[in-house]
């Protein structure tokens, strides 16, 4: 008995004179611990017999359950007195005013390409990727544009090298040739994306955006493709009419080539797309040339298609009303505040769609 009450009296000294919390777990270390004198006096039980064994096993079981409530309420309290102490350091001031919230815009360049793609997706074209740095073969040679074509000229492209093998692509027409190259027909892609161009001044800038199209099936005819750009223009602009005619051109790529202008008028110095006697030229397509098809070991025998070509930035100015293509990328936040799009408020039929 005197071995257990001098326990206890040294255990509650030192337990009284732990001032922090590494220091109280060193003394339950030291009380209940793989060597801990409790757990010692706990072996002396086996040595003794009868009443004494009773006795001195219940008191020790008093002396462990004591020590152990003494330990406990003051680790708690050093617990809770460190909490205490960051709460009062780290506290923060409920009354500051809150921090302002800047929510992003989406670039109307952005806006159309989902619009375009989302119209298009609606009508059974996939979309299709390529890189803006092209080998010259894809970007010319395989789209039937002569050696001499203007188009090539060091002043019209962005060559890297000077061997003018590889290019920044000046649309993204190779994309139809990467398409036709890699898979079998039938085809119905566009490929929207950046293109590089060396030209500057209110409607042209060195690197714009353009979307291409590219239907080939069997049967597939020029009836087709004025059903489609029907349905596209008619879509984007938001009308229900809309004039349009196929004006005659010629593009290297395309047998026979059109020009497409959609009817306008101006109201309050706006351009109103659908109604007037004014012709407004918006994009360039046509029948895909049969050399075209034969450099991508298409057979013209059983397939033919169209393609067509639209200019994403243009479509933007005409649709938005933005007067010059130069504000575009001029990084402006104030422009982008005022023509920007915010992303919780787009049209629901091009919410969600993924490229």
């Amino acid at each position: 008995m005197d071995e257990i009450l001098h326990l206890e009296k040294e255990f509650k000294s030192k337990i009284d004179q732990s001032d922090n919390l590494h220091k109280i777990e060193q003394v339950k270390s030291e009380a209940f611990g793989k060597n801990g004198k409790i757990g010692e006096l706990f072996k002396k039980i086996t040595t003794l017999q009868g009443e004494d064994r009773k006795n001195f096993a219940s008191n020790l079981n008093k002396l462990k359950d004591n020590i152990n409530n003494l330990i406990n309420s003051k680790i708690s309290l050093f617990e809770q007195e460190e909490i205490n102490k960051k709460l009062s350091e780290d506290r923060i001031d409920v009354t500051l005013p809150g921090r302002p919230i800047t929510f992003g815009k989406i670039h109307p360049v952005t806006q159309v390409i989902d619009e375009v793609t989302a119209i298009f997706g609606e009508i059974g074209f996939l979309v299709a990727e390529g890189p803006d740095v092209e080998n010259e073969y894809n970007n010319f040679t395989a789209l039937n544009t002569p050696p001499h074509h203007p188009a090539r000229d060091m002043h019209d492209t962005f060559y890297l090298g000077q061997n003018k093998e590889i290019l920044l692509r000046t649309h993204t027409s190779p994309v139809q040739i990467r398409t036709m190259m890699s898979g079998k027909p039938p085809f119905k892609i566009i490929a929207p994306g950046r293109t590089y161009r060396c030209d500057s001044d209110q409607t042209h800038t060195p690197m714009f955006h353009q979307v291409e199209g590219l239907h080939i099936d069997k049967n597939v005819n020029m009836g087709h493709l004025k059903g489609v750009l029907d349905y596209f223009i008619k879509k984007f602009f938001e009308v229900d009419k809309i004039k349009m005619r196929f004006r005659p051109s010629h593009f290297p790529f395309t047998e026979p080539s059109a020009e497409v202008d959609i009817g306008y008028e101006l109201k309050d110095g706006k351009i109103v797309i659908g109604e007037g006697d004014k012709w407004l030229e918006i994009l360039g397509c046509g029948m895909v040339h049969p050399n075209v098809l034969k450099n991508c070991k298409v057979n013209t025998s059983v397939y033919q298609g169209y393609a067509f070509g639209i200019g994403i930035d243009r479509l933007a100015m005409l649709k938005y009303g933005i007067n010059d293509l130069r504000s575009f990328f001029e990084t402006d936040v104030r422009w982008l505040e005022h023509y920007g799009f915010d992303p919780l408020d787009i049209p629901a039929n091009y919410r969600g769609y993924s490229r």
